[in-house]
């Protein structure tokens, strides 16, 4: 059975199905803006998903119109914040805290700013018809803290991040897929069933294997590509040096089944 957050009040709605949790931001009305409410809220419902052990996969994504507007601009230029002043998580590291699991984004809208470093945060994303992408800090007058400057040219490239940061100009999902910014648009309708499906992918494979791989890929990022590919020779010598991949057996049936799962998609 599906576990689900408490009803519609919540600002981060939380469910589980199938081994895969789904997160998603739920301020329809402000786009999605990251209050410090929802600040609190995703992180906690980040950590839930990576210490429940009836998840592998995490989807993140909001309620329609929009996926993320960033920042809750409003709250932030308050006078009368009530102690909203307090950290959230180690706040203006990331959006969202270092976890163990594969986290899709799924777009389901405009992601701006703040939104757009929520899901550059996400290990690959989808991207509905309708999404949009724009960094609006120099708009706005603030700089960006969230990794944006890292993660947004690593995805596109350093020009063309460069550009998206200059002007403040939007660039829709056509573009994005162009650019390298997200791995597949779709049509709206099929935003969740596709990452679903690709959820699913996921969760059938040997999870430790997966989330080995993720920190390899994350780990190799922060260092020159020389030491990168060390690392992974390290890491897959030690893998196999300590049986972690399972009994040759094992290893052995996984073999097949690759086979076979190959055979069904190119027949």
């Amino acid at each position: 059975m599906p576990q689900q957050g408490s009803g519609d009040h919540e600002v981060v709605r939380y469910e589980v199905t199938g081994r895969i949790a789904t997160v998603t931001l739920h301020r329809p009305a402000a786009r999605n803006a990251l209050s410090t409410a929802v600040r609190r809220a995703l992180w906690a419902r980040m950590l839930d998903a990576d210490a429940d052990d009836a998840v592998d996969v995490v989807i993140l994504t909001g309620s329609d119109p929009a996926f993320c507007a960033g920042l809750d601009l409003k709250e932030l230029g308050s006078s009368d914040r009530g102690g909203d002043d307090e950290p959230v998580g180690d706040d203006g590291l990331r959006p969202v805290p270092v976890t163990t699991k594969p986290l899709i984004g799924a777009v389901n809208g405009v992601a701006v700013t703040g939104g757009l470093e929520l899901a550059l945060a996400c290990d690959f994303l989808v991207a509905s018809e309708r999404a949009a992408f724009a960094d609006t800090h120099s708009r706005v007058g603030i700089q960006p803290g969230w990794g944006l400057t890292v993660g947004l040219p690593a995805a596109v490239g350093v020009r063309r991040a460069k550009e998206m940061s200059v002007t403040g100009n939007f660039v829709d999902a056509p573009t994005a897929l162009a650019w390298g910014l997200v791995n597949h648009v779709v049509a709206h309708d099929d935003l969740l069933p596709v990452c679903r499906r690709l959820a699913a992918d996921i969760a059938s494979n040997d999870q430790a294997g997966v989330r080995r791989l993720l920190r390899t890929y994350d780990d190799g990022a922060l260092v020159s590509r020389a030491e990168a590919a060390a690392l992974e020779v390290r890491v897959s010598r030690e893998w196999m040096a300590t049986g972690q991949g399972g009994s040759p057996a094992e290893v052995e049936a996984r073999r097949h089944q690759v086979i076979d799962r190959g055979r069904a998609q190119n027949p």
